[in-house]
This record gives structure tokens, sequence and C-alpha cells, in this order.
């Protein structure tokens, strides 16, 4: 299984929303590639679990090799939550991490810095209802758990 996105540069801003049980949906746009859209099965950490939020990285870097390296993302990102938290790991300064894996058994991971992201309030929700509301409506039954031998890309972390 390849895990992508060891340096998570090239996420740029997006947003996930958990407010429907067992789905997380949204966008996030990369270097070279633009937006991208999520329809994942599962659930937020109970730390933000029926919460949407937003994100800026502060880390990002719109460098020009990013399309090539990222040519084998799939849009939309169809898969499961593996984990998405504000503060995923006792033993750590709390920030946001997001973790999923793809149909096809990818292993993505983007670790942002504390700060990078933000709950929203309900009037700020109201603004991305009709995209999340779309993005459910077109995807739901398209997304379902990977097999455990399901066959993953061979690439290395970047």
């Amino acid at each position: 299984m390849a895990e992508k996105f060891g340096g998570y540069r090239w996420v740029k801003e997006g947003y996930l929303d958990n407010r429907t049980p067992g789905v997380v949906v949204g966008a996030m746009t990369f270097a070279s590639l633009g937006p991208v859209e999520f329809y994942l099965n599962g659930d937020f950490k109970p730390d933000i679990a029926g919460r949407i939020f937003s994100f800026k990285n502060s880390q990002f870097v719109d460098d020009p090799s990013a399309a090539s390296r990222l040519l084998d993302l799939a849009n939309p990102q169809l898969g499961t939550v593996s984990s998405i938290s504000f503060d995923p790991h006792p033993l750590l300064a709390p920030h946001p991490y997001i973790e999923w894996f793809s149909l096809n058994g990818d292993h993505y991971r983007i670790e942002l810095q504390e700060g990078d992201a933000w709950l929203l309030d309900s009037d700020e929700a109201a603004s991305y209802e009709a995209q999340s509301q779309q993005i459910r409506e077109a995807y739901a039954g398209q997304s379902v758990q990977p097999t455990e031998d399901a066959p993953s890309a061979d690439q290395e972390w970047f």
C-alpha cells in the first residue's frame, strides 16, 4: 500500500463535512490540479465528529513538479476515513490531521499546523451546504470500503 502526501505541501486549502453520520464530504485544492471532491465512508474522531471544518495550509507550495507527482490522484476521492481529528495523538501537540484510504487502497495523510484549520459556525457551515449536498448526491453508493487484498499503486511518499 502506497502512502501519499508525506510532505502535504501541495495541499492548499479545503473543507470537510461530517454533518451526515457515516459520511465525510468536501473538497481540497491541490497544486497544479485545482479542486478535488471527497466522498469518504466514516466519521471524524470524537473531538470534531458531526462537524464541518475548513482549512488553509500555511506550508502550501505551488510547485510545478506537483503535476507529475499528483497525476494519479483521482477526482473525486472515494474511499474510507482512517482518522480525521484536531487532536490525533495524546503524546503530540494538537493539530489538524486528515487520513484516508482510497478505493484503490492508497493511503493518504495530511498533517497541518495548529491554527491552519477551524470548525465552522452555523452561518459559515450554511455557505457549504449546497456543495456538500451536491457531492453526497453525486457519489452516494459509489464509495465502499476496499477489500483487504485490493491492489495499491506503487509510489513513494512525496
